[in-house]
């Protein structure tokens, strides 16, 4: 090896420093065409920035030179001193072996740097999504929803409604956080939700963000500002919840304390750190010692004694509650904090959930081979800009034309033209039939004073459907007294018929 290897390769990684970095400005100079692109060059500009750190920290530790081997390397360019090797004697040593190296290898490739990095610019990352998350669009969170429905903290709800909930954890009462089983649930859902904005967001620093995170929770925290974590997670408070107080003002004696109930008796003592056991006649009586002596001046006898959880198990277990609490909080900070970043996410999964519920299932498997193949043509089309168009296919989400077989099976060549809502045109069948139930189309049938009734359609005409409608009192006879349906009698309990109804029910002696 020559000696000097390590002045090289540091001048080789300096250039490629500057390279990547001249990349990376060249990359994000280019805008992506659809949000597939955008992805694929975050991606790939964070695989560079990563490639520049690890150069950089490879640089640093060869600046650091623990070993010295950097100073010996530079001393002996210029020759050592006091050994008698001249300046010419080390440079000609130096050239003696570039000679031999090259009589060995004569015709040693010539290696164009240049080319090799701007491939960079065309490699595309392999970014991996579920089916459910659609290219990052939506959040994939039905594993966490099995958990959420099959346990205590949780509850039935449909995968809409937990979309709706699973973002707001201080709604869930503290007691139920403090089992294993809702520490799990936090950790998988706040690792899917890191793992995801890492996927869709590459060039977000959020190891910093979390990190601020944690700074600012501490400080809450220990303020007692934490939402559901007031008292640091102690469970046992002086002060009653509002849903345990009793308003000891309304009650003169202890006997009428009774009739609260042995629960909220049990309750109301509990908050207050006093004793719970005993009979009814004991709790009211103990309760009721509070309304005229304040807690300080209480016997000590009347509280309960604090559990010793130090004993059996180590003084450890002593603290794990208070400890786990933090935890537990902490994660929940983080949970929310990626629930606001991932708020425009988490809106769009809500509403394509609430959107696939309302299709039939052939809808959604149209919908789906669709999708699949604007993928396929994204994959194949390799031209960036100026697509070749004959046939003036529409453009589809990602800015493209369309695929023909879509184009026709939606039979997007038909045009339709409706009057009645001010000669707007619908291409394809599809459209044209939705549009009926749509408010463009009912505001106008409104305007005209026509119910916009199964009735009306395909009717696009004013004047055919100003004409269905007379033809239609005619035959209903709208404009004409009908006593057998409009003319009303009611019987000895209040009960409200039309003359018919009411005549069949007393004919046959029911009312």
């Amino acid at each position: 090896m020559s000696s000097s290897t390590l002045l090289e390769q540091t001048r080789s990684d300096h250039e490629e420093i500057e390279r990547l970095e001249r990349l990376v400005g060249k990359d994000l100079q280019t805008e992506p065409s659809s949000s597939r692109d955008r992805l694929v060059q975050g991606h790939r500009v964070r695989n560079m920035i990563h490639s520049i750190i690890r150069t950089i920290e490879k640089l640093v530790e060869t600046y650091e030179d623990k070993d010295g081997a950097m100073d010996d390397e530079i001393a002996a360019l210029g020759g050592v001193t006091g050994t008698g090797i001249s300046v010419y004697s080390a440079f000609y040593d130096r050239l003696k072996e570039i000679r031999e190296y090259h009589r060995k290898y004569p015709s040693g490739p010539l290696v164009d740097a240049s080319a090799d990095y701007e491939a960079l610019l065309k490699v595309e990352p392999v970014i991996s999504f579920s089916g459910e998350e659609g290219v990052g669009r939506y959040l994939d969170l039905h594993d966490m929803y099995n958990h959420y429905i099959n346990s205590k903290f949780g509850g039935m709800v449909e995968y809409s409604v937990y979309l709706d909930v699973f973002s707001h954890p201080e709604k869930i009462p503290r007691k139920l956080k403090f089992p294993r089983q809702y520490m799990k649930y936090m950790e998988a859902l706040l690792e899917y939700l890191v793992n995801f904005f890492k996927r869709t967001e590459p060039l977000q620093d959020l190891d910093k963000m979390l990190s601020k995170v944690e700074i600012d929770f501490e400080e809450r925290f220990a303020d007692g500002k934490v939402v559901g974590w007031e008292n640091h997670g102690q469970e046992n408070e002086l002060v009653p919840s509002e849903h345990t107080v009793i308003d000891l003002g309304y009650y003169t004696t202890a006997e009428e304390l009774i009739d609260v109930g042995p629960e909220k008796l049990k309750e109301a003592l509990g908050a207050l750190g006093l004793k719970v056991g005993g009979t009814l006649q004991q709790r009211a009586e103990r309760l009721f010692l509070t309304k005229h002596t304040p807690l300080e001046k209480l016997d000590k006898k009347h509280f309960a004694k604090p559990a010793l959880k130090g004993k059996q198990n180590g003084d450890a277990k002593a603290t794990q509650e208070p400890d786990s609490a933090k935890q537990i909080a902490l994660t929940e900070a983080k949970v929310k904090k990626l629930c606001n970043l991932l708020d425009e996410t988490i809106e769009r999964t809500r509403q394509n959930v609430v959107k696939k519920h309302a299709l039939t299932y052939a809808e959604m498997e149209e919908e789906r081979k669709g999708e699949e193949e604007r993928a396929a043509e994204i994959e194949s089309d390799e031209e960036e800009s100026g697509f070749y168009n004959p046939l003036d296919l529409p453009m589809g989400v990602d800015g493209k034309p369309i695929p023909y077989w879509l184009y026709k099976l939606h039979g997007l060549g038909q045009k339709f033209e409706c009057e009645i809502c001010g000669n707007s045109i619908y291409k394809g069948r599809r459209a044209f039939e939705r549009h009926f139930k749509e408010f463009k189309h009912q505001d106008g049938m409104r305007r005209l004073g026509i119910p916009n009734t199964n009735n009306f359609n395909e009717i696009t005409s004013i004047k055919e459907a100003e004409e269905l409608w007379k033809r239609i009192q005619e035959r209903e006879g709208v404009n004409k007294w009908r006593p057998e349906i409009e003319e009303e009698y009611e019987d000895g309990e209040g009960n409200v018929y039309n003359k018919k109804t009411y005549s069949d029910l007393k004919r046959q002696g029911l009312i």
